[in-house]
């Protein structure tokens, strides 16, 4: 039994010094890599201490305001809620007219509007500002109508300076010295004496409107026709300047029928550019006194 006996001390003495020298490789200079990272500098743990801080006196100023029922908001009532509906007598007619303007637009409007918008960009800068300083007689006229005396003073010196120093319009130095250019029109003026938008309409070409922007549209047109500034708006060269103003302000639009996907797009677009013209009322008279309408009154009416 000796032999058997030496063997198994033999081999529990080669483990032993197996594990010392795998045990003293470990902690040897050579292969220790892991190091502590340096500690924090002081002035960091000072700012985290200050921050801590702070937010707990401001947890504890918090708990200490005393809420009142005065302090809560007021609840909201159906009278905040603008009516998902929108007065659309002539909805039949409305669809189809939209229907065509999406049409002429894929087939007419957008080729050439894009084709436009390969020409020089000077060059259309130009034709821009030329059709914006003659509108700026219309808003002359209306800003006039509205009241609102010291913007009409502005578009007169706008449309004067731009007439001149800005070659007939080409140009706009009127902006570039603190004028900037706010147009207005009849169906803003028909606002303005507290007429309502009335019910949705989409004029063939010009899109989504309101009758009462369709009635201005007309009268802008008149007034223009009227003066006939520059003799510009009647004979031959009216057709040829009415279908570059279409063209530029086209191409100045990014709106495009049956863009948004969505089967219900006609309803969508009709309920936002109605609530965008109450809105807009609203501002037009934001320190008089207006009745506000019921809640389940549709937009328009």
């Amino acid at each position: 039994m000796r032999p058997p006996m030496r063997h198994t001390v033999r081999s529990a003495a080669v483990l032993f010094c197996v594990a010392a020298f795998g045990l003293g490789g470990c902690v040897t200079n050579g292969i220790v890599v892991h190091h502590m990272p340096p500690e924090t500098p002081a002035a960091d743990n000072a700012a985290a201490i200050k921050k801590q801080a702070d937010l707990a006196a401001a947890a504890r100023d918090a708990a200490k305001i005393e809420r009142t029922p005065e302090d809560a908001p007021p609840p909201l009532t159906a009278a905040d809620a603008p009516s998902a509906k929108t007065y659309d007598p002539w909805g039949r007619l409305n669809r189809f007219t939209y229907r065509f303007n999406a049409r002429f637009d894929d087939a007419i409007f957008i080729p050439v509007s894009n084709g436009y918008k390969y020409l020089p960009s000077p060059f259309r800068a130009g034709v821009h500002h030329f059709f914006g300083n003659l509108s700026e007689v219309d808003s002359v006229i209306n800003y006039t109508l509205q009241g609102r005396l010291g913007r009409g003073l502005r578009s007169l010196e706008r449309f004067l300076i731009n007439s001149t120093v800005g070659i007939g319009g080409l140009f706009d130095f009127a902006t570039q010295w603190k004028l900037p250019g706010a147009p207005t029109g009849f169906a803003t003026t028909l606002a303005k004496w507290g007429m309502h938008p009335g019910p949705y309409l989409v004029i063939p070409l010009l899109g989504p409107n309101t009758l009462r922007d369709g009635a201005g549209y007309a009268v802008d047109y008149g007034t223009m026709y009227g003066i006939d500034i520059f003799h510009l708006y009647r004979g031959d060269v009216s057709w040829g300047l009415g279908i570059a103003n279409a063209v530029d302000q086209r191409a100045n639009v990014d709106f495009r029928y049956y863009g948004t996907a969505s089967p219900f797009e006609y309803e969508n677009i009709r309920f936002l550019f109605v609530r965008r013209r109450l809105i807009e009322d609203e501002g037009l008279h934001s320190t008089e006194t207006r009745k506000r309408p019921p809640p389940d009154a549709p937009a328009g009416k």
